[in-house]
């Protein structure tokens, strides 16, 4: 009678456990949204510094640079809106798309020049042999320098008589021995000297991506090649060239970018000339802004080269997205 009370007791415990309702449990989206809100928060707090500093030196300065192009201004301040008569004024000014017209001409010279010397600099930098970290050192030491050293060591080596390079061409008989070209004075030598520098003091970024490019090929490709009785001119032009393809989108958006905002090598090389036919738009605006002092019609042109700079980014991007996918 004892035993069976308990087990009675048993059966009335375990069904009144199975009537009892199933303690509710905080669903785990819910605890999944506060841990990200913490560490949103988290987050935040620890950018503060960061948002704060570029909004105050990089965003407000652009709407800033808008409102004084939208107005006729001075060193001194402003001195009244005039509206979109700076953007009209930048229409008419023969001055503006000369500069646009040799900023265009440096790119095409210079980019083009580029590409295919850091192409085969990065083929001698990535080939098993003495002169592989000579070549890797040798041409990126010069991106490292600054543009004032670089354009110092330019008009040096420009200077006639005692440059470099003319002692240099009448040493191999190139030149004769009283012949003395003007690298800075002539329009077409001067742009020589701008382009030859830019290509000499860039190329060592572009030399170090196509070498990352070069060291992701297979060695399986370069071998099933070589069975099938491929040349290495064969392997260079149907293997190697094709799969850096998007290298050479990366590297090509890149310096057109950085030849439409060329300013310094310009400036400090050839100020310009020979009587404006190296001024860029960089250097049109500069002295526009600071030795015209009209800031308003300078700030007009910077953002018709934003405007440039936009689309030649936005298909960076696109480039930089499809190489990750």
């Amino acid at each position: 009678m004892k035993l069976l009370n308990r087990r009675e007791l048993a059966i009335a415990g375990a069904r009144q456990a199975q009537r009892r309702p199933a303690r509710r449990r905080r669903p785990q989206s819910h605890q999944t949204t506060s841990r990200n809100r913490r560490e949103l928060t988290t987050a935040l707090v620890f950018m503060a510094p960061f948002l704060l500093l570029y909004t105050v030196f990089t965003i407000w300065p652009v709407f800033q640079a808008m409102w004084v192009s939208l107005s006729k201004w001075s060193l001194t301040g402003s001195q009244g809106f005039v509206g979109l008569a700076n953007y009209a004024k930048a229409l008419d000014d023969k001055y503006f798309w000369a500069a646009l017209g040799n900023t265009v001409k440096f790119t095409i010279i210079t980019v083009p020049t580029m590409m295919v010397v850091a192409v085969l600099v990065a083929l001698l930098a990535n080939r098993a042999s003495r002169v592989r970290a000579f070549a890797r050192s040798a041409f990126y030491i010069p991106s490292v320098l600054t543009v004032s050293v670089i354009s110092y060591i330019s008009r040096f080596m420009a200077s006639p008589h005692t440059g470099f390079i003319n002692h240099f061409l009448h040493d191999i008989g190139l030149l004769p021995a009283d012949v003395e070209p003007q690298w800075l004075l002539g329009p077409r030598l001067a742009w020589v000297t701008l382009a030859g520098t830019t290509v000499w003091w860039t190329i060592g970024f572009a030399m170090l991506l196509y070498l990352a490019a070069l060291q992701e090929i297979p060695d399986d490709v370069y071998e099933a090649a070589s069975i099938d009785g491929a040349s290495k001119g064969r392997q260079l032009f149907s293997i190697t060239l094709p799969l850096m393809s998007r290298t050479h989108w990366l590297v090509f958006l890149l310096q057109v970018i950085a030849c439409f905002k060329v300013f310094g090598q310009v400036q400090l090389i050839t100020g310009g000339g020979p009587a404006g036919s190296t001024t860029s738009l960089v250097l049109y605006i500069y002295q526009t802004g600071f030795g015209k002092d009209n800031l308003g019609y300078a700030s007009a042109m910077s953002f018709a080269l934003f405007l440039i700079l936009l689309v030649f980014s936005l298909l960076q991007l696109r480039v930089q997205t499809r190489s990750e996918k």
